[in-house]
């Protein structure tokens, strides 16, 4: 029992050392006739974990020119005096693409995203004391390049909205994009006033897309 004990024990000592034996970056080796001389090298190809969201102007993304990008659009609805509330949609005025229409895209390589919106719990305000629900501006998906999937937008809601998850492939890598049409539902009459604007009166969504 003692010997066989002792022989495991050899053995296991002999396999852990063997790749160390094994693996060297230069082997001399003398004599006649043929001889073999070997050399060993390792690689290690490290690729970041990559998460890239765009809503509106932004870089290129389909090839792989993924870049930050500062600009926040602005998009504005006007209805016609009389048409206040008659429940018929307004279309947006700007936009990277024109007419209320934004460029939408995501691109990551590590796992399943999730896109929420967030905007002012209050909605749109007159910055007199009136607001507007941000359920009054709608989104509408359709496709852009062909190529990737059709990134659903978040439905836009006071608060955060309600989370759209997007499933990556079995390589990990989610590639979305869409068309987003921004437009305003009209089914309501408010006080008159600009609600919103650059930078002021609630007027900012932000997007949040989440890699785990």
């Amino acid at each position: 029992m003692k010997i066989s004990m002792a022989l495991k024990t050899l053995l296991a000592t002999a396999a852990l050392t063997l790749p160390l034996v094994a693996s060297a970056a230069s082997t001399f080796t003398s004599g006649t006739g043929a001889l073999t001389a070997s050399a060993t090298v390792n690689f290690e190809v490290f690729i970041p974990q990559t998460l890239y969201l765009r809503v509106g102007t932004g870089s290129t993304y389909t090839t792989g020119a993924l870049t930050t990008n500062a600009t926040t659009d602005l998009i504005s609805f006007s209805p016609a005096a009389g048409t206040v509330g008659n429940s018929t949609p307004v279309a947006g005025v700007g936009g990277d693409i024109g007419a209320g229409v934004e460029t939408a895209a995501i691109v990551s390589n590590g796992g399943n995203v999730t896109l929420v919106a967030t905007t002012a719990v209050a909605g749109l305000s007159d910055g007199a004391g009136d607001f507007i629900p941000f359920t009054q501006i709608t989104t509408a998906a359709v496709a852009l390049t062909g190529t990737y999937t059709l990134l659903t937008p978040p439905t836009l809601a006071n608060g955060t909205s309600a989370s759209v998850l997007l499933t990556a492939n079995a390589s990990k890598i989610v590639q979305a994009d869409a068309k987003w049409t921004f437009a305003y539902a009209n089914t309501a009459v408010y006080p008159g006033g600009t609600y919103g604007g650059v930078g002021v009166n609630n007027s900012l969504v932000t997007y949040t897309a989440t890699m785990p």
